[in-house]
């Protein structure tokens, strides 16, 4: 990789990162604002997870069908575009809703908008990083950003908008970021080489095309996707009923609210980045288990910790390190698992599904258990979704280039690329992927699943 690609890579992730920040700016400005909201449009707990339920279907839908239609076309900078000015004039439309309908009908018609553009990004990341950064630059993308502008400043600001102008006008002013970034994605970013031109001969757009079931049979796949099941609500249900919690629960002042809940954005734009890139150095699984354990305490300490705000506030930073783990079980450890020309499609799965499942129904339950037995009930449900993923993450199979390179050896690893493209005549499918003795699928570098390499990648020989 020449000085002038290893620019342009650390400046797309820079956009790339910033750019989700006021997607998730969007996305969770209801959630902050629901104190506003909730009493001025006589929502019951239940309707506030309905709203949040129907934004995370659209947002799942979306997700899957705009990334396979990604992968199909070979467009990812097109797709930006549009997201980013739709989703920007929904912002508009939630300001102006009048009714509990209205308000379901404009954020369901965000999370369309906003679907796909996660799974676009990081089919982005994948083709423009390097395999020695590939973890950290994803945890980047995904994380920082949205964490730092998502979820740290947009609860100061909005809440702080709201006080002053009224709910509304925060809603119209946070539908500005979004159109001035399309800008800056329309003249920054550049779509990638399509994977067929890849100088090691392999030819992805070639390969059979694969059925559903059988992408969801890889063993990781599956096992992602159960993980995005529980931990999706996880995150969901803390940003839509923590500030409920807070200021009707524990009495909170709503300027302390604002900092309580920035705290999460704090820590997982912290983490979001350490934690995929530590796992680059010891391996993906062993950081799955133990930052999904770590998720335990934010529930734990909300519910249980009566002392000052301040160390609540630190007891909720460490344990929402457990974001960090977001980036490997929707991006990284997919990417690593299958061909180059499925990331996208496999991403908008494991991402659509676990917000279809976990962020569809649970939400609308929680809701409910709030109605029926208190805002404590949700806050159980998320101490159980992060355990649950605890022990999930406890079958993954490990997919780390370093930490395979470490247990078999480079020479091993190049052996059986050699191997399959002699049976396979230069491609590789998802049937046929190299398996150990035990029958276990064996991770390969990026340059073998179409990914052109780059800066201290040579291609593997022929």
């Amino acid at each position: 990789m020449t000085t002038r690609q290893r620019g342009y890579e650390v400046r797309l992730m820079i956009l790339l990162s910033l750019a989700f920040g006021f997607v998730f700016f969007d996305r969770n400005a209801l959630n902050f604002l629901a104190p506003f909201v909730a009493p001025d449009l006589h929502l019951s707990n239940t309707q506030v997870g309905m709203v949040s339920a129907g934004f995370s279907f659209a947002w799942a839908i979306a997700g899957y069908l705009g990334g396979a239609l990604s992968d199909a076309t070979g467009r990812r900078k097109s797709f930006l575009l549009g997201a980013f000015v739709i989703f920007s004039l929904c912002s508009c439309l939630s300001g102006m809703a009048t009714s509990f309908a209205l308000l379901l009908a404009s954020r369901i018609l965000m999370g369309l908008s906003e679907g796909p553009i996660m799974p676009v990004m990081q089919s982005l990341v994948v083709a423009e990083s390097s395999e020695s950064r590939r973890g950290l630059n994803m945890g980047f993308v995904q994380n920082f950003g949205s964490n730092l502008i998502g979820s740290t400043v947009a609860p100061l600001v909005l809440v702080t908008l709201a006080a002053l102008y009224g709910w509304r006008a925060a809603f119209y002013i946070a539908a500005l970021p979004g159109l001035i970034l399309a800008v800056f994605i329309w003249r920054y970013v550049r779509e990638p080489s399509p994977p067929a031109q890849v100088s090691s001969g392999v030819q992805p757009a070639e390969a059979p095309r694969m059925r559903l079931l059988e992408v969801i049979a890889e063993r990781n796949m599956w096992l992602c996707i159960l993980i995005s099941i529980f931990m999706v609500p996880w995150m969901i249900l803390a940003w839509v009923f923590l500030p409920l919690f807070y200021v009707n629960i524990r009495h909170v002042a709503l300027s302390d609210m604002s900092l309580l809940m920035s705290v999460l954005g704090v820590s997982a734009a912290l983490f979001g980045f350490i934690v995929p890139g530590i796992s680059d150095k010891i391996g993906r699984k062993p950081v799955m288990i133990a930052f999904s354990f770590v998720g335990l305490l934010t529930p734990a300490a909300v519910l249980y910790y009566t002392g000052p705000l301040t160390v609540l506030a630190v007891l909720i930073f460490i344990g929402w390190s457990a974001s960090g783990v977001f980036p490997l079980f929707m991006g990284t450890i997919p990417s690593e698992t299958i061909p180059a020309r499925y990331i996208a499609t496999s991403l908008g799965l494991v991402m659509g599904l676990g917000e279809l499942i976990g962020g569809v129904l649970t939400p609308v339950g929680a809701g409910w258990a709030a109605d029926r037995y208190g805002l404590r009930a949700p806050i159980y449900i998320e101490a159980a979704c992060a355990l649950i993923a605890t022990v999930l993450a406890l079958f993954l199979q490990e997919t780390a280039p370093a930490k395979l390179s470490r247990r078999r050896g480079p020479h091993e690893i190049k052996r059986l690329v050699r191997q399959r493209k002699l049976i396979t005549g230069g491609m590789l499918d998802f049937v046929g992927w190299p398996r150990d003795g035990r029958g276990q699928q064996l991770p390969l570098s990026a340059e073998s699943r179409g990914i052109p390499a780059t800066a201290g990648e040579s291609p593997t020989p022929p």
